[in-house]
């Protein structure tokens, strides 16, 4: 019977949690440099930066804010480290990221070098530095991808 209690306990607190209301969430700064988190354009080469540009036969499943290389990202509110992501199958000079939650949502930021991967961070604290993009897609916009964990649009929280 207690064992039945407290599993009605744990489920009731994962079911609770996901029913968090993000709406209302707007991001802050992530990097230094672009206070209003301006968003990638378009460019000849590599195509737009909004949530779902074409890339080829695929779709862009996120949304990019311009950050220049070696620049320093930070919290967009208060956050939860939860572990490295990774954007490409195969190893390049930014295939680097971090998984991350707060205020309801589930996000990763592509082309991270986090400081750590596991913890928590207060908005406005740093995450870490944007790694070299032009080593890889040279004249590129250097930027940070930001997907959320469902693949769902991310600009409504710009």
């Amino acid at each position: 019977m207690r064992l039945y209690i407290l599993f009605s306990f744990l489920l009731l607190a994962v079911i609770c949690s996901s029913c968090v209301d993000a709406s209302g969430v707007t991001f802050g700064p992530l990097c230094s440099g672009n206070a209003s988190n301006r968003k990638r354009g378009c460019d000849t080469k590599y195509g737009c930066g909004n949530y779902g540009a074409g890339r080829g036969n695929r779709k862009h499943m996120g949304l990019d804010i311009e950050c220049a290389d070696g620049a320093t990202v930070y919290a967009p509110f208060d956050v939860k480290l939860n572990g490295k992501a990774v954007p490409y199958k195969n190893n390049n000079a930014i295939n680097d990221g971090i998984n991350l939650s707060g205020e309801g949502l589930c996000f990763k930021l592509f082309y991270v070098k986090p400081d750590r991967y596991t913890g928590t961070l207060k908005k406005g604290q740093k995450i870490g530095s944007l790694l070299p993009m032009q080593s890889v897609y040279p004249g590129i916009p250097s930027h940070v991808h930001v997907q959320m964990c469902d693949k769902s649009d991310p600009t409504k929280y710009f």
